[in-house]
């Protein structure tokens, strides 16, 4: 029972449920980085470029070709334009959580600008040390 208690302890912890939370986000995030780069940025910039389609620009190293028992052989392909898509989505993501990282470092010196009030203890030494000056 003590390893069960243990196991439901560490589940139950903060950190571990905001980190599920944000793999979940992520992942979510991840789908939508995929489909922005995908069906909205990579059509206007294949267009732009003179009307290619990235996902289908590859390099054969070998045609496809039928085997001597009948069965097709697929082509052996370098498929670029996936690598060139995903290239995108990378620097999408990267981009967007440098702003959040940014944007979490600027509250963060915000709250530390701010001076600490001095403790209930420094007040009460300032006050035996005036009546000592008396």
């Amino acid at each position: 029972m003590g390893m069960i208690t243990e196991f439901k302890e560490f589940a139950m912890r903060g950190n571990v449920i905001d980190l599920a939370v944000g793999v979940v986000i992520g992942a979510a995030f991840g789908k939508i980085v995929t489909a922005l780069v995908d069906k909205i940025i990579m059509p206007p910039l294949g267009w732009l470029i003179g009307r290619v389609d990235f996902s289908q620009l590859a390099w054969t190293l070998a045609p496809a070709r039928l085997a001597p028992d009948g069965k097709e052989i697929p082509a052996v392909v370098i498929g670029y334009g996936d690598f060139l898509n995903t290239l995108v989505q990378f620097v999408i993501v990267a981009f967007a959580i440098f702003l959040v990282v940014k944007v979490i470092n600027r509250l963060a010196r915000k709250k530390e600008a701010a001076p600490a009030a001095p403790a209930e203890e420094v007040l009460l030494l300032r006050e035996i040390r005036d009546n000592l000056k008396r």
